[in-house]
């Protein structure tokens, strides 16, 4: 019964990424490493709420932008798009297998009716390029693009975490804007590194998981 079932499989510019189901739950592999699947999505959704919270008000008489890092199986869109306080909500994935298995496959049962939101826009495009070469600024960054600074899905992906990598990430951010950032585990290397990038407000919140460490979120504020 838990044995999973391959529906898509493909080989992208980084690599493998496949889509199984597993019962009635359906995961995301990377190169052969588990990424997420849709058996619990408290954690993508605190992600999207902490950076709501954390926002001094108000923003915007439109609402504060955002910009989700990673379509994922969508419950960071989903839960976005079911707030009519959030403005723009921009999701920058890489992945065109990923964005297709949600506009036309299985995921769209997820992330349907928030894809129809005019207020969404899909992307296709590596987060971290985007977050260097971009002018468009937000007041918030959800970023979920690997398990954790730490535990990177490829080796260009630590870029993001790094000294370049923030100064890019504040860059996008509006004067007071949120940068939230999920993980796996816990990073005090990571808060630090957001302290050095000059990030105020710097925290992290934790979300129980079933079994072991708990999944958490990083937050700092670029300052006004």
């Amino acid at each position: 019964m838990n044995t999973p079932v391959t529906l898509d499989r493909r080989e992208g510019p980084y690599g493998e990424v496949v889509l199984r189901r597993r019962a009635e739950h359906y995961e995301i592999i990377a190169n052969g490493t588990f990424l997420m699947d849709t058996s619990d999505g408290r954690s993508e959704r605190r992600l999207i709420d902490a950076a709501m919270a954390a926002l001094r008000e108000p923003v915007r008489a439109s609402g504060p932008a955002v910009l989700i890092g990673g379509l994922g199986v969508g419950f960071s869109l989903a839960h976005a798009a079911e707030d009519p306080r959030w403005g723009r909500i921009a999701v920058a994935e890489r992945e065109e297998a990923v964005i297709d298995w949600h506009r036309s496959g299985p995921l769209a049962a997820i992330s349907g009716r928030a894809l129809g939101d005019e207020r969404t826009v899909i992307l296709h495009t590596d987060l971290v390029d985007y977050l260097r070469t971009t002018p468009d600024t937000y007041d918030a960054l959800c970023l979920d693009i690997d398990n954790g600074p730490d535990w990177t899905v490829t080796e260009d992906n630590e870029s993001l975490y790094s000294a370049r990598g923030l100064a890019d990430c504040a860059a996008r951010l509006n004067p007071g804007g949120i940068l939230a950032v999920w993980s796996a585990r816990p990073s005090a290397d990571f808060e630090e590194s957001l302290r050095n990038a000059g990030f105020s407000g710097v925290r992290t919140e934790e979300i129980p998981v079933a079994r072991g460490v708990p999944d958490v979120v990083h937050l700092g504020i670029r300052p006004a």
